[in-house]
């Protein structure tokens, strides 16, 4: 029988990363108005795993409401595409949480020769912060997000921002609550999919970041289980006819506009998974003090929470600890 861990509690300085996160805006409004005024020609989002998920809601978010042209790169593929598109005018966005992920520094590295602006963040500076013109401390997923919103407010989008910055002073204390309200979801998921085979999981807009974030991050990478992250869409273009009672599946629902996508495959589900599927809806979190007609723009914030919570809770059950590894920073690759 495998030895148990003790469930970590939930982060006492959650709150906190975030407000620190939050009093940047002043410092990225000034640097996307100086960027636009310069002569703002597209956007780029660049990173590696995690800081790629991260990315997610601000490319959604910009090509919903922005009229800049954004991509989302893995940062290999940045190094081995160098897309034309990328030069004077670029503002690209880098991030890697420890600030050596080598193939994001040499992205760094490569969008500042063409002439782009190169902004990073790390929780911990290193080279990735000598590669950019300009380094902020980053401890929380939301830094991408305020640079989306920067970006919107200074071209003038047309939305309520009074509201958002409401939402934005109420986001911390909405997180910790859905942090512990998320709890005995995350139990029950992790002590009945703990020994399953393989665990598919769905997601869609933003919220498809954490799918794909759950299944190679912290299912692969971090608990050395079988699991495959789907986009809600896709999952109805082939991996469906692979799902019954006996197959482990978990549904992402956040509240954007892709949400019918999400309600889609939980009606299949429903119909013919029914023993081992999963819903995590942020419908059914109180996210105390955020405007309903942000919610949806918070959500993907929220399955974060919620997929870090799940996490340490397979990792109690398992006795797996997060940290063990058996390649990535144990040999050369």
């Amino acid at each position: 029988m495998t030895d148990l861990l003790p469930l970590k509690p939930i982060e006492s300085d959650l709150a906190d990363k975030i407000r620190a996160t939050l009093d940047q805006r002043p410092q990225l409004a000034e640097l996307v108005s100086d960027v636009i005024d310069k002569g703002l020609r597209n956007v780029f989002f660049v990173g590696a795993g995690g800081s790629l998920i991260a990315a997610y809601p601000a490319h959604y978010l910009l090509e919903r409401e922005g009229t800049w042209p954004v991509y989302k790169l893995q940062s290999d593929e940045l190094n081995t595409a160098r897309p034309r598109r990328m030069g004077e005018g670029s503002l690209v966005f880098l991030a890697s949480y420890t600030g050596k992920t080598k193939e994001t520094v040499a992205a760094a590295q490569y969008a500042r020769s063409t002439g782009a602006t190169v902004v990073v963040v790390t929780q911990e500076g290193g080279p990735l912060a000598e590669a950019a013109d300009v380094a902020f401390t980053g401890k929380s997923d939301l830094f991408m997000q305020l640079a989306a919103y920067a970006l919107l407010r200074r071209a003038g989008v047309e939305r309520d921002w009074a509201l958002l910055d409401q939402a934005l002073d109420a986001l911390p204390d909405a997180l910790v609550a859905t942090a512990h309200e998320g709890e005995e979801q995350a139990r029950v998921i992790a002590e009945t999919l703990k020994d399953e085979p393989i665990t598919y999981v769905l997601g869609s807009g933003p919220s498809y970041a954490w799918a794909y974030g759950l299944a190679m991050c912290f299912l692969q990478e971090m608990q050395w289980k079988h699991a495959a992250g789907f986009n809600s869409g896709e999952f109805f273009q082939g991996a469906f006819e692979v799902v019954n009672d006996d197959v482990a599946v978990i549904n992402l629902l956040g509240e954007d506009p892709s949400r019918a996508m999400a309600e889609r495959a939980r009606r299949f589900l429903d119909t013919y998974a029914t023993k081992k599927t999963f819903h995590i809806d942020t419908a059914d979190l109180t996210l105390p003090g955020i405007p309903k007609a942000l919610r949806g723009e918070v959500s993907p914030l929220a399955i974060a929470v919620l997929m870090d919570r799940l996490a340490r809770h397979y990792e109690a059950v398992r006795g797996h600890d997060l940290d063990k590894r058996n390649y990535m920073f144990q040999v050369d690759y």
